[in-house]
């Protein structure tokens, strides 16, 4: 039970009715959500909403439901998910600005949707991509690394601030079994690729992101394409970058060319090498931190953008894993 000193009650009025249905949700669903999640009662009546609850989550609601009306009335669409990622930020940082992250489009989509951060740390990890010339972003999956990239890499491409995209990825299994597999080389490695393509089909439609890969302006190839080359003009993106050994990330960074951009991520508790074998990845966080104009941004479960259940399913591996190396 909450002592009752520690209760707060605290009444918003909105201007606008409109945006007030909107910033409800059908049938009150956002505010229920909002209500659920900080533990909290929010009511709405005619142009106000009361909040009743312990004093700091009726504080983080409150926030919540502020910048988000601000965030209607600046023309953002606000959809279902958003509102989720709001109580995450606000949760996980009371001074955050939403409005500083969620205006921020990175680009917008086939679907005209708009591809923009929906956490502190993907924030941080755009203003680097655009910063800097080499970032690593490192952390567990949901988070948005690879998405992101891709969407920044396109949004390059369309300014005309590279003249091609190219997506990596190591086909560690396919290393180990491509003799027994069915096709030729590139019907053996497609499959390995198949998550950036469909990440890139996600932001472009169909016949012209087809067309740019017919024309050579994005190529998805596997990491061993890219030995004896130079990319100049272009945005590199190295996926599953944990299951490159050290040699393979050494060739791939010393690919770089000029007015270039190369973004590397992964996941170090997901790494399917063969024993014996060091991760590129762990390796290129000891060997090159501290080296002007390489970046690496950390993501954690708080930046997970799928399901609330995966941040939960994450923590809990972290646990066991934890546990399991300390008997």
């Amino acid at each position: 039970m909450r002592s009752e000193n520690n209760e707060d009650t605290v009444k918003l009025s909105f201007d606008d009715n409109n945006l007030l249905r909107t910033l409800c949700g059908e049938h009150n669903k956002n505010l229920r959500y909002i209500g659920k999640t900080l533990e909290v009662k929010v009511n709405a009546k005619g142009n106000e909403i009361s909040i009743n609850g312990a004093c700091f989550d009726v504080k983080i609601a409150e926030k919540v439901l502020v910048e988000l009306y601000s965030l209607l009335e600046s023309g953002y669409p606000i959809y279902p998910n958003d509102v989720d990622y709001a109580v995450r930020i606000v949760s996980n940082d009371s001074s955050a600005n939403l409005k500083h992250i969620f205006l921020d489009t990175v680009y917008i989509s086939s679907r005209k949707r708009p591809i923009t951060p929906k956490s502190l740390c993907q924030k941080e990890y755009i203003d680097a991509i655009r910063n800097f010339d080499i970032v690593f972003g490192i952390g567990p999956a949901g988070t948005g690394k690879t998405y992101l990239a891709m969407a920044l890499a396109i949004s390059f491409l369309m300014k005309k601030e590279v003249d091609r995209i190219i997506l990596a990825r190591p086909a560690v299994e396919a290393g180990e079994k491509l003799g027994f597999l069915p096709g030729d080389l590139y019907e053996k490695v497609n499959p390995y690729l198949r998550p950036l393509y469909d990440a890139l089909y996600d932001m472009i439609d169909f016949e012209k992101a087809s067309g740019l890969v017919q024309r050579g302006i994005i190529e998805v190839a596997p990491l061993a394409f890219m030995r004896g080359r130079t990319l100049n003009d272009s945005f590199v993106i190295l996926d599953e970058a944990q299951n490159t050994t050290s040699e393979q990330m050494k060739m791939f960074l010393t690919r770089l060319g000029y007015s270039s951009k190369a973004v590397i991520t992964g996941d170090v508790t997901q790494i399917d090498l063969s024993a014996g074998k060091t991760s590129g990845l762990i390796e290129a966080q000891k060997i090159l931190k501290g080296i002007e104009g390489i970046n690496f941004t950390y993501f954690s479960e708080k930046d997970v953008i799928r399901h609330r259940l995966v941040q939960d399913v994450i923590r809990a591996y972290e646990r066991y894993e934890r546990y399991r190396d300390s008997v």
